[in-house]
C-alpha cells in the first residue's frame, strides 16, 4: 500500500460528505472497515450506501473485525491504550496484504473522539510498513446536532467544552457550554434540573431523534427513548449540549 486516506464521512447522511472526501473516495482501490457485529451492520451499510453513490471506480472491501474490550474497566485509559495496540495490529495485517490506496472511512471527522489516527502512527511507528496518508475533514455530530436544534453551540463571548459522559459525572459543567460524547450513562441526569440540553441520536440517519428542553423535565424521557432506540436497532450513538440556567 503506498498511500493512506482517513476520510470523514459526516454523522451518517450522505449529502455531508465534502466534495474533497469524494476526490479521494474515487481513488481508492481497497476501503478498511472495522466491523461492530451483526447489530451493528447498519454502519457497514452507510458506508456502503456512501461508496455505492460516490465512488466510480472498481475497490475492494476489507472488513477487519473489532476485537472485544472491558467497557467498564478499573484502569480506562490502560484498556483503551491495549484497545488500540490490538486494532493496529490487524490494521497493520490488512494494510501488509494491499496494493495501491488504501481508505478508512471514519464516522464525523478523525480529529474528534475517534482513534484511527492515533492507531495508524501506531503502525507507522513500528517501522515494518512505510506509507504516506492523508487526514480528509468531515462534519461531526457535534455540527449536525447544533444544526439539526437550529442552535448555536455558545453563547456570545463564552467557551464550548467537549468531553465524555464519564468526566461530565465526575467533575460537572463547566463555564459556558457543554458538548458530551460517548455517554452511555445519561451523565446528564446529574445536572441541575434548570440545566438546557439538547440531545440527538442517530443524528444524519432515519432514526434521527431530537429532544430539547430542561433536564428536569425531559431526563426521563431521554432515558427512556435511548433505552427503547438502543434495544430496536442493537447499537445507539447520540451527542448532547448542555447549558446552564441564565
Amino acid at each position: 500500500m503506498r498511500k493512506l486516506f482517513v476520510i470523514g464521512i459526516g454523522a451518517g447522511d450522505p449529502d455531508q460528505v465534502t466534495m474533497q472526501a469524494v476526490k479521494a473516495l474515487r481513488q481508492v482501490d481497497v476501503f478498511f472497515v472495522m466491523g461492530k457485529g451483526t447489530e451493528k451492520q447498519q454502519l457497514v451499510d452507510v458506508r456502503t450506501a456512501i461508496l455505492d453513490q460516490y465512488a466510480d471506480r472498481p475497490y475492494r472491501i476489507v472488513e477487519i473485525p473489532d476485537p472485544p474490550r472491558d467497557r467498564a474497566p478499573d484502569n480506562y485509559r490502560e484498556t483503551v491504550l491495549d484497545w488500540h495496540e490490538r486494532r493496529s495490529l490487524l490494521l497493520e495485517q490488512a494494510f501488509a496484504a494491499t496494493e495501491g490506496v488504501g481508505a478508512i472511512l471514519v464516522w464525523g471527522d478523525p480529529a474528534l473522539y475517534d482513534s484511527t489516527l492515533r492507531m495508524i502512527e501506531r503502525v507507522l511507528d513500528r517501522g515494518t510498513l512505510t506509507f504516506d496518508y492523508t487526514v480528509i475533514p468531515g462534519v461531526t455530530s457535534v455540527h449536525a446536532l447544533a444544526a439539526r436544534h437550529r442552535i448555536v453551540l455558545h453563547r456570545i463571548g463564552e467557551p464550548v467544552h467537549i468531553t465524555t459522559g464519564r468526566r461530565l459525572r465526575d467533575e460537572g459543567l463547566t463555564a459556558g457550554s457543554t458538548v458530551v460524547m460517548l455517554d452511555a450513562d445519561c451523565a446528564f441526569t446529574a445536572t441541575p434540573a434548570d440545566t438546557y440540553i439538547w440531545w440527538g441520536a442517530y443524528l444524519g440517519m432515519p432514526a434521527e431523534t431530537l429532544v430539547s428542553g430542561r433536564v428536569g423535565e425531559v431526563a426521563d424521557r431521554i432515558m427512556r427513548l435511548r433505552a427503547e432506540l438502543r434495544a430496536r436497532h442493537g447499537w445507539i450513538m447520540d451527542v448532547y449540549l448542555l447549558r446552564r440556567a441564565e
